[in-house]
């Protein structure tokens, strides 16, 4: 069974593999399940025009398609960088088990100046980057009710 640095390494290879294939920036994943991997994922942002294309988000997508399930409970997640918040929202979401990382968000930012740090620490504090604002709508509960009455599986 491979190690949890044995396993970093091949995340760290995934993030060269995207970044001289020219698919986006320096990140790359592998998720694993029992020891065995599952899926590898890189930065495909600039491949897919995605800014939602972060490495872990691409083997997440690929992981679930693989095992048939939106449950990762049972993997680990191994990433060359600290998540980002809208990472570590996808691994929640996705319910990983664990995630093992090799540099911090701030690792990361002093090399290159991504704007995860800045907006980790912004959603840390409750900021919006982005403003917003709400229209109460009479039919905003529509699609939640249509939902629930069709017996939609909650997840």
């Amino acid at each position: 069974m491979p190690t949890d640095e044995e396993m970093l390494d091949m995340a760290i290879d995934e993030a060269l593999l995207g970044i001289r294939s020219g698919h986006g920036g320096p990140f790359g994943c592998v998720i694993a399940k029992d020891g065995e991997v599952v899926a590898l994922g890189h930065n495909r942002v600039l491949a897919d025009n995605d800014p939602t294309a972060h490495g872990e988000v691409s083997a997440i997508r690929r992981a679930c398609g693989i095992l048939g399930t939106i449950d990762l409970s049972g993997c680990t997640l191994y990433t060359n960088s600290e998540p980002c918040p809208m990472c570590k929202a996808a691994i929640s979401w996705a319910k990983v088990g664990k995630v093992v990382y090799a540099v911090t968000m701030r690792d990361a930012n002093d090399v290159l100046g991504f704007k995860d740090l800045r907006m980790s620490e912004a959603m840390a504090k409750r900021e919006d980057l982005t403003p917003s604002k709400r229209i109460p709508m009479e039919r905003g509960l529509e699609p939640f009710e249509e939902y629930r009455d069709s017996q939609g599986h909650i997840y």
